[in-house]
C-alpha cells in the first residue's frame, strides 16, 4: 500500500477573519508537533495575505509540521478583462501552493460546468498549483443509485482534458452534495465505498495514480465523526467546511488525521 500522507483542508469559504487565522496559528504552535498530516488552509482571498504573513512568523515554532496555504477558487483564464477573477499566477505569487476547483457550491450557485471545472484544473497545474478536485452526488442521484456513474463523469471529463498523468500533482475530495452544509454525513462504509470506487477508476489507466493518489472526505466532518472516517483504508483526510472556523475543532480533526 502506498504511504499517502493524510491531509486535512479548511475550506473557510465566505467566512473567517484575521483573528480566525491568528487564533489558529497560537494553536498550531503548541499543537502540530509532527508532519505526518498535512493542513491547508483556504481562507477567502482577501486573507491570503495575512495567512501568508503568519506562515512566515510561525516558520519556527510550528516544529516541522506542514501547514499550507490554498484557494477557494481561481479563473481558467491567465488574465484580461475578467473583473472580479484571480489567476493561477496571482495565486501562485501570494505563495498559495492548493487551489479548491469545482466545489459543488461552485457548481451549484455559479453554473461551473464539468468543462470549465476541467479548464480551471488545467489552469492550476499550469500556473505549478496543486488543484483539489471536488466530486460527489446530489442526493436524488444518490437515490437513484446513481452515484458511481455521476462521479464518473466528473473525472472522466477531467481525464479528458488534462490526461490521466495529470492526477500525478493533484488532489480528490468526495463531497456528497446531501452533505455539504447540512449536518448529515456519509457512514464510513458509504465514504469508503466511493473513495474506493475512484481509486479504481483511475487505477484502470494508471495504477501508479490510483495507488498514489489522495482522496479526501468532503461532507459535515466533525471531530466526532472523523477518525471512523479517516479510518477507512482509501479516505486519506478531509476537505473541512463549518469545523474549519472553529480553533478548536479544526485542531482537533488536524490531530486525528495525525494518529489515522
Amino acid at each position: 500500500m502506498a504511504l499517502r500522507r493524510p491531509m486535512v483542508a479548511g475550506n473557510w469559504k465566505m467566512n473567517g477573519n484575521s483573528a480566525l487565522a491568528e487564533e489558529l496559528f497560537k494553536k498550531f504552535a503548541s499543537k502540530l508537533q509532527n508532519d505526518s498530516a498535512e493542513v491547508v488552509l483556504c481562507p477567502p482571498s482577501i486573507y491570503l495575505e495575512s495567512v501568508r504573513q503568519l506562515l512566515e512568523a510561525n516558520k519556527q515554532t510550528l516544529d516541522g509540521a506542514l501547514v499550507r496555504m490554498g484557494a477557494q477558487n481561481l479563473s481558467q483564464h491567465d488574465f484580461g478583462a475578467y473583473t472580479g477573477e484571480i489567476s493561477g499566477q496571482m495565486l501562485k505569487d501570494s505563495g498559495c501552493r492548493y487551489v479548491i476547483i469545482g466545489h459543488s457550491e461552485r457548481r451549484r450557485m455559479y453554473g461551473e460546468t464539468s468543462n470549465i471545472v476541467a479548464e480551471k484544473f488545467a489552469a492550476a497545474q499550469k500556473h505549478g498549483l496543486t488543484p483539489i478536485l471536488c466530486v460527489g452526488e446530489s442526493g436524488p442521484a444518490r437515490e437513484a443509485r446513481r452515484t458511481f456513474e455521476v462521479i464518473a463523469e466528473e473525472l472522466d471529463i477531467v481525464i479528458e482534458k488534462n490526461g490521466t498523468m495529470a492526477f500525478d500533482n493533484a488532489i480528490i475530495a468526495y463531497e456528497p452534495l446531501w452533505a455539504v452544509g447540512t449536518g448529515k454525513s456519509a457512514t464510513p462504509e458509504q465514504a469508503q465505498e466511493v473513495h474506493a470506487f475512484i481509486r479504481n477508476r483511475l487505477s484502470e489507466v494508471s495504477p501508479f495514480i490510483g495507488e498514489n493518489i489522495r482522496i479526501l472526505y468532503g461532507g459535515s466532518v466533525t471531530p466526532n465523526n472523523a477518525a471512523d472516517i479517516f479510518a477507512q483504508p482509501d479516505v486519506d483526510g478531509g476537505l473541512i467546511g463549518g469545523a474549519s472556523l472553529n480553533s478548536t475543532e479544526f485542531l482537533s480533526l488536524c490531530t486525528i488525521a495525525m494518529s489515522a
